[in-house]
């Protein structure tokens, strides 16, 4: 049975300014990004750094994580699919079973991590003239922060979500259990957010609320034990000489983010990709997780016993 404090999520799609509407998920990138620039250049000033570096830093992190992501989220969870349809790994359409805009809707945090590490490489031995891991010990900071409100963002989009529960801590996702075009048909509303509310809010449409299952909002527990890793980090790095010690907060940021990755998807749905071919013991995302930590533990043992090592 659903617990009574159980939240019926049904957010809107945005801000609606009129002439044009503003997605909370992009929002939340926009911030994301945004705090990360400005968490750099407090670095780049405390480091004695060039400011000038720091717009060519800008570009290539944005750029390494949406291909990145992008990427992961192809080849990680839906090769299967994209195979056989190469043009949409870069174009966000869908041209079967009809021609339609669909947007970039996979994302995969696994290959964001890659391609950031890759972009990090070659921006200090192009642009920084710094070692790898001293760029790394510190672009980790912002990325925390980052990562924070891509969740918020999943949270806003109802995806991501976690399995049945019944605790007070579910939340009844609406529009993950029912499409647009589902809502529409069932309540025989044309618009898809009338829709949704009247399911909500109408009790004549109670027998369509009793569908929606509460759910492990596994979105906000990433997102507030990112919270954790961003102080943690934040903390080490302005607070004491950790930011001395060559990857130790790169490899630290690795363990803890992909640690709480790791536990949050015994609760999480399936996202899909290869987990079945290796048994089922754990989730794709789980398996993409462990080699992270174990280099971030592999940095951290090498920065304790070596302070100062280069990269």
């Amino acid at each position: 049975m659903t617990h009574a404090l159980n939240l019926v999520w049904n957010p809107s799609e945005g801000i609606n300014l009129g002439f044009f509407m503003i997605r909370y998920y992009s929002l939340m990138f926009v911030i994301a990004f945004g705090l990360g620039w400005f968490l750099m250049k407090k670095i780049f000033e405390r480091e004695n750094e060039s400011i000038d570096k720091l717009d060519s830093l800008f570009v290539w992190t944005v750029l390494a994580t949406l291909a990145g992501a992008r990427l992961g989220h192809v080849f990680f969870y839906d090769w299967e699919y994209f195979r056989n349809h190469l043009l949409e790994i870069i174009l966000p359409f869908r041209f079967e079973p009809k021609f339609e805009f669909t947007g970039y809707q996979g994302l995969a945090s696994h290959g964001a991590a890659i391609a950031i590490i890759v972009a990090m490489y070659y921006y200090s031995k192009m642009i920084l003239k710094r070692p790898l891991l001293w760029i790394l010990d510190r672009v980790v900071i912002p990325v925390a922060s980052g990562a924070i409100f891509v969740r918020l963002g999943n949270f806003f989009n109802s995806e991501i979500i976690g399995h049945d529960t019944t605790s007070a801590f579910g939340i009844r996702f609406l529009h993950d259990q029912f499409s647009k075009s589902e809502a529409v048909n069932a309540t025989q509303i044309a618009d898809p957010k009338e829709a949704y509310n009247a399911i909500a809010t109408d009790p004549k449409f109670a027998d369509l609320l009793a569908q929606v299952p509460a759910k492990h909002p596994t979105q906000l527990y990433e997102a507030i034990c990112y919270v954790f890793v961003f102080a943690v980090l934040y903390f080490l790095y302005w607070k004491t000489n950790a930011r001395l010690k060559s990857g130790y907060l790169f490899g630290l940021f690795l363990v803890l983010l992909f640690v709480v990755r790791f536990i949050v998807e015994f609760v999480k749905e399936s996202q899909g990709g290869f987990e079945s071919e290796l048994g089922g013991y754990f989730s794709t995302g789980q398996w993409l997780s462990i080699p992270f930590i174990i280099i971030g533990a592999f940095f951290i043992f090498r920065a304790q016993r070596n302070p100062l090592a280069a990269s």
